[in-house]
Formats: C-alpha cells, sequence, structure tokens
C-alpha cells in the first residue's frame, strides 16, 4: 500500500506543476522552457523552512510567494519578447537557478539539501493534501476558462496585436498569468521537498522543464482534464519503466515532436474527435 500511495503522491504533484504551466502556455500563449527553476524556488524554500522546523502549512505559502515573484519578473520579460524569444529568456532563467544553486553553501551546493523531516500528516494525510491542492488548481484553472478572464487569455494567446486593439491590457493579464502559474508551480515545489524529503540542483533543470512541457503538449495546450491525465501517465513512466527512466529527455522530446507533428491538440483532441465520430455515427 505504501508503493500505491507513493505513486499517487508523485502523480498529483506532477499534475499541480503541469497545470501551473498550463495556465501560462495553454491559456495565456507565453512559451516557458525554464517552469522548473520555479518550482525550483519552492521546494528549496520549504526545504530551508522545513529543516528549521517551521510546518509545510505554512512554508507553503511563502514558497508560492517567492516563486511567485520570480514569475513577477519573468513576467515584465515576456513584455518585451514573444515567441522564440521568450522561451530562450525563460530557458535563461533555469540555467541560471541550478547556476546560482551550485555555488550557494546554504542550498546545499551541488549536494542539495536530505534529511527533510517527515510530513506530520503521515504518508495518507500528505497524499490527501496534494491531491486536494491539484484538485483545487484544477478547478481554479476550469473557472477562469470558463470566465471573461479565459476570453481575454485566448485572444492574447491568437493575437496580442488584435487583443489591444479590442481593448484589453494585454501586459496586466500576461503578468496575471505568470505570477499565478508561477506561484503554483512554488506550491508543487514544496510538496516535492516534503515528499522526496530532498532538493538538489539536477532536480530542476531543463530536462525537467522539457519534461513538464511534454506533458501539457501531450495532454492538448490549454486542455484542464487532458493535461491532468498526461501529467499522471508521464510522472509514473519513468517509475515503472527502465527505459523511460534512463532516457527521460529522448523519450519526453519524442513525444513533444510526434504530438506537435500528428497531433497538435494533444490527447484532448484525440479523445474529442473519437467522440465526434461515435456521435456521428450514433442513430
Amino acid at each position: 500500500m505504501a508503493y500505491e500511495i507513493t505513486l499517487l503522491t508523485t502523480m498529483s504533484i506532477a499534475v499541480l506543476f503541469a497545470l501551473s504551466l498550463n495556465f501560462i502556455t495553454g491559456f495565456c500563449g507565453q512559451i516557458s522552457l525554464g517552469h522548473a527553476a520555479f518550482m525550483g524556488v519552492g521546494a528549496y524554500t520549504a526545504a530551508i523552512m522545513i529543516k528549521t522546523g517551521v510546518s509545510l502549512l505554512f512554508a507553503i505559502p511563502v514558497a508560492a510567494l517567492l516563486a511567485g515573484l520570480l514569475g513577477l519578473l519573468v513576467g515584465f520579460a515576456s513584455l518585451r519578447v514573444r515567441h522564440d524569444f521568450l522561451a530562450i529568456t525563460t530557458m535563461g532563467v533555469v540555467f541560471l537557478f541550478v547556476g546560482v544553486v551550485r555555488q550557494q553553501d546554504f542550498l546545499g551546493g551541488e549536494i542539495g539539501i536530505s534529511g527533510i523531516a517527515q510530513s506530520p500528516l503521515g504518508r495518507t494525510g500528505f497524499l490527501m493534501l496534494c491531491m486536494a491542492l491539484a484538485a483545487l488548481f484544477a478547478g481554479f484553472s476550469l473557472i477562469v476558462k470558463r470566465s471573461w478572464l479565459g476570453f481575454a487569455f485566448d485572444s492574447i494567446a491568437d493575437n496580442e496585436d488584435v487583443a489591444r486593439v479590442l481593448g484589453i491590457d494585454v501586459a496586466k493579464y500576461k503578468l496575471f498569468a505568470f505570477v499565478v502559474g508561477t506561484s503554483a508551480a512554488g506550491v508543487a515545489g514544496a510538496l516535492y521537498a516534503q515528499h522526496f524529503r530532498f532538493v538538489g540542483p539536477d532536480s530542476f533543470g531543463f530536462v525537467e522543464s522539457v519534461s513538464v512541457l511534454a506533458m501539457v503538449v501531450v495532454g492538448g495546450i490549454g486542455s484542464v482534464w487532458g493535461v491532468m491525465l498526461a501529467a499522471a501517465v508521464l510522472s509514473i513512466l519513468p517509475l515503472l519503466i527502465q527505459f523511460v527512466d534512463d532516457y527521460k529527455i529522448l523519450v519526453y522530446s519524442a513525444l513533444l515532436f510526434s504530438m506537435m507533428r500528428f497531433s497538435p491538440d494533444g490527447l484532448a483532441g484525440i479523445v474529442n474527435r473519437s467522440l465526434n465520430r461515435l456521435k456521428g455515427r450514433s442513430p
């Protein structure tokens, strides 16, 4: 039973992490190749606080706040760059984060921070917390997607210039998307630190950024349930299949290429098209 709880906890954290990127990339069309850095900020924040005796429940909002502040800074950079240039900018953030962490002794340097205390909630209680936070953000994402805010995001993702002509404050909405998405990533990072009881620079590098982007693309960019499904499956594949774990960047990159080439709308699009065909055949 302990193994199943570990898998479900890992899946719940991955779902929250993927949904946080989907809020930025899927909803607002802002490409991020450095999203793991924001998860890392949350993870290191929680790790340090828990090591000093602070409760996880208090560490989570602090992790979200610090990750959101970094997201705000990156969001300001996103106001001046678009598309490929934005991707390169965010990629630089994750390399900068890893480089800084490696050089700071109080962050554990190359070794990282280990020996993080177990959650007082117990395995089952911590799983419930992870699932609740993932479900809460999923519900929030659905509400946003179906609100006027979601329509504003769609306009920005389609064409920023047209959105401005329509009277949409593009800068404000892009900053909002970055802050919310990166704050949620910080929460996922805090849960990660508590779950694995270790954080290190290699845990939040470029490979992890590609991995979470693969979850969003495979699930269907902008689709909440599709991203949740892809995150749940892809997060446990490395734990179940050794080949995936050994060649993670290769497998995930291949998935990215395949989905963008053959089904740009991901699993959500495949399922929707299949359901439409079935409805068309039904009498």
